[in-house]
């Protein structure tokens, strides 16, 4: 996983309310475990028409949103089934961020261990933003806020241990093997306490 800190991107708008997790990646492409190539396949039943052709309509066919890293999303994002392959199709479909007033708790676990930040602002914030996609939204890790062109800061919530994790590019496995020398110090220390304790 890359480390990431810090997010500056225009953004792509999806303001349909309630985007569940069989949307963003549907059941039938989640025989892999292979976490590349799933990008192709997500939001499949909105970007694809019967005859296989891109629907010209949908925003991530759009010429002028290619390369965005920052996704506007309706409220309720994420909702549904418990897959993680839901972060991953958006990881490998160039997404760093997800920004909306309710992102469902099991997506955005799964999107924390994944790197794909999970932004949650008022209603009321993300429907301005939304009329202004064209932006450069300036997302700090660091400092949990969300910036705009006209100097507007918007704080959002972020667990310290997940800010850790995102900054330093790892999942909670990858903390724990960077810190093993420290956890087998303090292993050490305690059996020898629990050795003179008898």
């Amino acid at each position: 996983m890359s480390a990431l800190s810090r997010v500056a991107s225009r953004s792509v708008v999806l303001a349909q309310t309630n985007i569940d997790t069989d949307q963003i990646i549907p059941a039938r492409f989640l025989s892999t475990t292979e976490r590349k190539g799933l990008g192709k396949h997500a939001f499949h039943d909105w970007r694809w028409l019967a005859d296989g052709a891109p629907n010209p309509s949908f925003a991530f066919n759009r010429e002028d949103n290619a390369g965005r890293e920052i996704l506007l999303a309706g409220r309720n994002f994420g909702c549904g089934s418990s897959r993680e392959h839901a972060p991953w199709a958006l990881r490998d479909l160039g997404l760093r961020a997800v920004v909306s007033s309710e992102i469902a708790d099991i997506f955005r676990n799964n999107a924390l261990k994944n790197g794909l930040l999970p932004v949650i602002l008022d209603e009321a914030i993300v429907q301005r933003l939304m009329q202004r996609p064209d932006d450069t939204l300036e997302i700090d890790v660091a400092s949990r806020t969300l910036r705009t062109p006209a100097g507007e800061s918007f704080a959002f919530p972020l667990d310290s241990f997940s800010r850790t994790c995102l900054l330093e590019g790892v999942d909670e496995l990858g903390y724990l093997l960077a810190r093993r020398d420290e956890i087998q110090r303090h292993e050490s220390a305690h059996h020898k306490e629990q050795i003179h304790a008898r």
